[in-house]
């Protein structure tokens, strides 16, 4: 058993553990310190704005009526178990592909536990450029923006072509 966890990409799960720490730790000091919709500005292009997500990314589907809280939910339960599958698949010579799959992963658990917690996500970052901002989010979504990304640098980089091959 512990063989799996240190020839495979388990062996990163400890990323998974240190987004959902992070995540949850700056969600907490959110929800104690602000209120709902306080913003504090802290750079000229960049505040601290305390919002409620009830959707997905970019608040897709937030105004469903509710249903979609469980619909989110069984999508990141689902997702997770693929990950944790693809996970054990990979191979101890890969290293972008399994810290890829791992922030996903602890994003995707993060944003879970506010569904679970609290019905929606938790968003407190807020960057803007004169007054056009861009939606609201967390550390947990901005795990699963740069997770995608190693994907695709993964992708590209290997060419299509596995790369314990």
């Amino acid at each position: 058993m512990l063989d799996m966890f240190k020839n495979t990409g388990l062996r990163f799960l400890w990323l998974s553990i240190v987004v959902i720490l992070l995540d949850q730790v700056t969600k907490l000091a959110v929800l104690d310190a602000m209120q709902l919709y306080q913003s504090i500005p802290l750079m000229p292009f960049f505040n601290l704005t305390y919002v409620h997500n009830y959707g997905a990314a970019f608040s897709f589907l937030s105004s469903a009526g509710g249903w979609q809280r469980w619909f989110f939910t069984a999508i990141a339960v689902t997702v997770s178990l693929l990950i944790l599958h693809w996970l054990r698949q990979s191979k101890k010579t890969q290293v972008m592909l399994p810290c890829a799959f791992a922030l996903i992963l602890g994003g995707a658990l993060g944003n879970l536990i506010d569904r679970l917690v609290h019905g929606y996500v938790v968003d407190f970052l807020d960057f803007y450029v004169g007054n056009w901002h861009w939606p609201a989010f967390n550390i947990a979504d901005s795990a699963i923006c740069v997770g995608a990304a190693l994907l695709i640098v993964d992708a590209f980089r290997n060419n299509g072509v596995k790369s314990d091959e």
